[in-house]
């Protein structure tokens, strides 16, 4: 019987991480929370990864819409950012865009930002400024002053976003960040701040140049519209819908419907989750998946609670 799988994070160290993640391994970048490498950390699956398991259980684990939709593989990644340095400005495929620069296989990405901590003044750059075209976009990232042309955006914490393919973007300095997106991690540097790209960092400037798309759409939910506790929607698109999960003291009860399963990350406070004959007690930042198959599930605060759920759309 499938049951909640707990899974261990992957960690990486990129130059422009912080110390938030994990104090003793300064920088780490990014956590990967939800990947279909990482191990399951608990239960008869222990040390088995999130794809193996999903090769085995099939539907059972991902939900009949996803194995209709994208088969066996597991089609999200979810990302913790730290963020102490501004990260390159970058941009996206599409899915047929990735196929043709990549090859047969390859998913685009479909990304979204939900902003966990913000310093004072923190922003992005998210988009081009209105008005400019492909000849002028094309112009600027050839010769190196594609900042001039962006869109400078301030966030706080509980904001949230879509980065659509094509959107040339950027996340600064002082923001801790939650990402999920396609099981994807095509990126093509447009600029990077003039580090050295002997670090292994090229740049992208012909991928950029296919992909880059200045009308890209903007879709921004700001925190102000956040509600207290239960269940809200924060961004939906056709590869996932990303929710926020509330809770100070009552348990809420939650179903996948078997439609999809449930990625669950907790964000603030801590929790147990639980299911016909198994649960689990998550700290902040662990992760968890919801197999479809598990149908109802609750969850319970431990303390005061907000956890970010993902799950694949139709």
């Amino acid at each position: 019987m499938l049951y909640g799988l707990q899974l261990i994070p992957q960690y990486r160290e990129y130059v422009w991480g912080g110390n938030r993640l994990r104090p003793e391994h300064v920088p780490t970048a990014e956590a990967w929370v939800v990947y279909e490498h990482n191990q399951i950390a608990s239960g008869a699956l222990e040390g088995k990864t999130l794809a193996e398991a999903c090769q085995q259980f099939g539907a059972d684990l991902l939900g009949w819409q996803v194995v209709t939709k994208t088969g066996l593989r597991f089609p999200l990644l979810i990302k913790l950012l730290d963020c102490a340095e501004w990260l390159s400005l970058q941009v996206h495929p599409n899915d047929e865009q990735a196929r043709l620069l990549e090859g047969p296989g390859f998913f685009g990405k479909t990304e979204a930002w939900y902003f966990i901590e913000a310093e004072p003044g923190a922003e992005i750059l998210y988009g081009v400024l209105p008005g400019v075209t492909r000849a002028q976009l094309a112009e600027a990232i050839r010769n190196g002053t594609i900042l001039d042309l962006m869109q400078h955006t301030p966030v706080q914490a509980g904001d949230s976003m879509l980065i659509s393919p094509g959107t040339i973007h950027a996340l600064g300095p002082g923001l801790l960040v939650y990402e999920v997106q396609q099981t994807s991690d095509l990126t093509y540097r447009v600029f990077d701040w003039n580090r050295p790209a002997s670090q292994g960092r090229p740049l992208h400037i012909d991928q950029s140049l296919l992909v880059a798309n200045p009308q890209a759409p903007r879709r921004f939910f700001p925190a102000s519209q956040l509600k207290g506790e239960g269940v809200q929607e924060l961004i939906s698109c056709e590869y996932f819908t990303l929710e926020r999960i509330a809770a100070d003291t009552e348990a809420l009860t939650l179903n996948t419907g078997q439609v999809s399963f449930h990625a669950l990350t907790v964000i603030e406070g801590r929790a147990e989750v639980e299911g016909d004959g198994w649960m689990l007690q998550l700290e902040r930042f662990d992760s968890v998946i919801i197999p479809a198959c598990c149908d109802h599930y609750q969850v319970r605060p431990l303390t005061p609670l907000s956890l970010l759920r993902a799950r694949a759309a139709g």
